[in-house]
């Protein structure tokens, strides 16, 4: 068990000392950073075309508004913390354990 851990080490060793060599022996001078020019990156210039987003038809057609309390579903009609109150009526009134265990 002893010579595989120490013939791991070893390899990772050897592994990580040509890395480090071969990165000197390519090209030890240091390149500066240069970034892509782009000229028109604020330039004025023409606005697209106009797209249409209705599809085939060019008009769409609705009228009048529609109350929130009419589309929203019955669960939502009673507030969310009457609900949290009516759980903690029936909890409290469910029967409690008769045993206990202690250690």
């Amino acid at each position: 068990m002893k010579t595989t851990i120490f013939a791991v080490c070893f390899l990772c060793f050897l592994c990580a000392t040509t890395a480090a060599f071969g990165q000197n022996t390519v090209n030890s001078e240091i390149q500066p950073l240069r970034m892509a020019d782009h000229p028109q990156h604020a330039a004025q210039h023409e606005m697209a075309a106009e797209a249409n987003l209705f599809g085939a038809s060019p008009y769409s057609y609705a009228k009048g508004e529609v109350p929130l309390a009419e589309l929203a579903s019955p669960i939502y009609y009673t507030p969310l913390g009457d609900i949290a109150r009516e759980y903690k009526k029936e909890h409290a009134n469910q029967p409690k354990a008769s045993k206990t265990m202690e250690n």
